[in-house]
């Protein structure tokens, strides 16, 4: 058998609520620590003086008693499954009434305790009379010698006596489903011998319930108070009294009790300036105002405010209590007085800044969380952050952590934290010059960094969070993006010319429109007045915007299904290898979250370990580029002409005899204009448009013929009688 015995999921019942934690059996100590709170109950070996194994609620528990008169309960073993050391577990298949866990147990505590865990049953009758045993801090009602429940007494709040009953008021826990209020016990009278020598049976019973219970009375003088301390968490100035079982906070509006035991750590933090310091007290279960709750109390101190304090205690009295750690008269600083004193009275070690120092040289970070500015300080065990709202987050509780770009500006970034229960913290708006210093913490403390290999690669960079398109936090993101942009440009050149001339071709338009105007032109000239072309003038512009409109529907082609296929990105192939293990790993996994776990993993490879696939995709890159030429060159997608490549071919003479009948049009309205006398028939301008046109366009390919025949062209024909121009 080993030094050690370890086992987890053991709960432990605090006012009504189950905590889980991990309990080990040590050579010099019994050590449990809460999972919850972090808070550690630790049992010398030398003081246990008995063991009990009973059946409970949560399975198998263990009761210990020590010397002292404490009682520790536990909870939660089981009957078949077997734990060994480090808390790992193996099913044995058994269903005994004990278990595995009775037996390792068991054989521990004889031999290095030199403790007999023996066995006892509770009664499960339900009977409502019994007897009450008051055994150090326990209430225990029996029936017929087996104890049928038991009442913590430090649960008790309020004791109240009746004529024959006693009333028992309980503290109440916010985070316990179904909490107890009150127990009332009747008490029969004594014989009237007895009572006349003695008190009352229900003043004895009462009695010995105050004793224990955790009933908060200012009774007697404080051991000393502190005057006028400025509190930043419940806000004001306030009288602390310190009373040797709790703290009194006095203020003008509220007062305070703060039970010792509600103590889970102190805190010391210097203050930014290095002119001031915090003294935090953390608190389970917090402190009440109404609907508030105050987990923590903040004090806030200046260095330079100095206090002599005496002690209300005689020097006997301060040595027997206190052992040395106190003195009736000291004097010193006032942050240093008030630590000395809590750290005294509450048996709790101040947490003090380790190692961290940040870009100023100070041991905290300037940062925001939920809108209020304040100090980030990264201890030995976790963080602290004061103080609007305070909080504290140990590693243990820590998942894993992000660094994040700032939203607002370029300047900052964002720290992120993200617990095992879910629960995400932003401390956002931190200067980029802290980002090497606190990321060397957080590696040092082993933490999980989630976008760890981003961040290494900006590491030591002068241009860090640079106003850059370029700079996301999201490397794979990025890659992404770039995958996009080369898919388009390939879908680009894969598409034919018919397409954009689809969308828009110039010279489409321009023919359609020169077509609909030589009709025009043609009945403007049958009219002798000058009015029909102003109107033709008129309408040209609305026949342009309706031809404008007319083209705003986009025609996209229809996919080749002989095509080569397109090429994977490195991530598809990974992705593709890499599916069979991860639903192996994770059975029952929905497609969803094989897309998001296949991402998280992508993100975390390392470079070395994304060239193999970066690699796999330029060689399919260069396959379908090849594929993709000799599929062209074999005739594939462009066997033929497209029905808009033709149009686009017919448009080059359409514009030409456009050009031609527009250049006639101008002739014939200069010899109107000039008041030429001659009459020209229907039939002769017919033919002399044709005869222009056609004798126009070989004008325009043959520039070197003479100007007898130009002015042929140009002018009417011989026999009329007319003369010409």
């Amino acid at each position: 058998m080993g030094d050690t015995l370890e086992f987890s999921d053991i709960y432990q019942e605090v006012k009504g609520s189950w905590n889980d934690g991990r309990l080990r059996f040590g050579r010099q100590s019994v050590v449990y620590k809460s999972s919850k709170t972090g808070k550690v109950d630790s049992i010398p070996a030398a003081e246990l003086s008995q063991a009990q194994w009973r059946r409970v609620c949560l399975g198998q528990g263990i009761k210990l008693t020590t010397s002292t008169g404490h009682i520790y309960k536990y909870d939660g073993f089981r009957d078949t499954v077997t734990r060994g050391m480090g808390g790992r577990e193996r099913d044995e298949g058994r269903d005994e009434g004990r278990g595995e866990d009775f037996e390792k147990i068991s054989e521990y505590f004889k031999a290095h305790y030199k403790v007999e865990l023996s066995e006892k049953e509770l009664c499960v009758k339900g009977w409502n009379w019994g007897t009450t045993k008051f055994s150090g801090p326990l209430l225990s009602f029996e029936v017929n010698d087996s104890p049928a429940f038991e009442i913590p007494l430090a649960s008790v709040s309020q004791c109240a006596t009746g004529k024959n009953e006693v009333t028992l008021e309980f503290h109440q826990n916010d985070e316990a489903e179904v909490s107890l209020m009150e127990v009332r016990f009747y008490v029969p009278p004594g014989d009237t011998a007895t009572t006349e020598e003695g008190p009352e049976p229900v003043e004895v019973f009462r009695d010995s319930v105050l004793s224990k219970a955790d009933v908060i009375q200012a009774t007697g003088d404080a051991v000393c108070i502190f005057k006028e301390l400025q509190c930043l968490t419940p806000r004001g100035r306030y009288d602390i009294r310190i009373y040797p079982s709790f703290l009194h906070l006095h203020g003008k509006t509220f007062d305070y009790k703060i039970p010792y035991t509600t103590v889970l750590r102190l805190f010391l933090l210097p203050h930014k300036d290095q002119r001031q310091m915090f003294f935090m007290i953390s608190l389970d279960p917090p402190i009440k105002q109404g609907q508030t709750r105050y987990h923590f109390l903040i004090l806030l101190f200046s260095k330079e405010e100095d206090l002599s304090l005496s002690l209300n205690m005689t020097e006997e009295e301060v040595e027997k209590r206190y052992g040395g750690k106190l003195s009736k008269n000291m004097s010193g600083s006032l942050y240093e007085m008030v630590g000395r004193v809590m750290k005294a009275l509450v048996n709790r070690k101040i947490t003090v800044p380790g190692n961290f120092l940040g870009h100023s040289g100070t041991q905290c970070i300037t940062c925001s969380y939920k809108a209020s500015s304040g100090l980030l300080y990264p201890l030995e065990r976790g963080f602290v952050y004061i103080h609007k709202p305070p909080v504290h987050l140990r590693f243990e509780e820590v998942s894993c952590v992000n660094f994040a770009r700032g939203t607002t500006t370029t300047r900052s970034f964002d720290f992120e934290i993200e617990t095992k229960q879910g629960t995400q913290f932003t401390f956002s708006s931190i200067e980029r010059e802290e980002y090497g210093k606190l990321f060397d913490f957080v590696t040092a403390k082993k933490l999980s960094i989630k976008n760890r290999g981003f961040k290494e690669g900006l590491k030591g960079k002068d241009d860090m969070l640079e106003d850059s398109d370029e700079d996301q936090h999201d490397a794979y993101l990025e890659r992404m993006k770039e995958e996009g942009k080369i898919r388009e440009e390939a879908n680009d050149s894969d598409d034919s010319d018919g397409e954009s001339d689809e969308s828009f071709d110039p010279g489409e338009e321009e023919d359609d429109i020169a077509e609909e105007y030589d009709s025009k032109a043609s009945a403007s000239d049958s009219s002798a007045e000058g009015g029909d072309s102003d109107r033709e003038k008129k309408k040209r512009p609305a026949k342009k915007a309706k031809v404008v409109k007319e083209r705003k529907p986009r025609k996209k082609k229809p996919k080749d299904s002989g095509a080569p296929k397109r090429p994977m990105s490195a991530y598809f192939l990974w992705l593709n290898a890499s599916r069979e293990s991860i639903k192996a790993e994770h059975p029952g996994i929905s497609i969803t979250e094989i897309s998001k776990r296949a991402g998280e993993m992508w993100r975390e490879l390392g470079k070395e370990q994304k060239v193999e696939w970066d690699g796999k995709a330029e060689e399919a890159k260069k396959d379908y580029e090849v594929a993709m030429r000799e599929y062209r060159e074999s005739g594939g997608g462009s066997s033929a002409p497209s029905k808009k490549e033709r149009k686009k071919k017919g448009g080059k003479s359409d514009e030409k005899n456009k050009k031609g009948a527009s250049g006639g049009g101008r002739e014939r309205e200069r010899e109107r204009t000039t008041g030429n006398d001659s009459f020209k028939s229907r039939e002769f301008i017919s033919s002399e448009e044709s005869s222009s046109e056609s004798d126009r366009g070989k004008g325009k390919r043959k520039r070197k013929g003479s100007d007898e025949k130009e002015e042929e062209v140009a002018s009417t024909p011989p026999s009329s009688d007319s003369g010409s121009d």
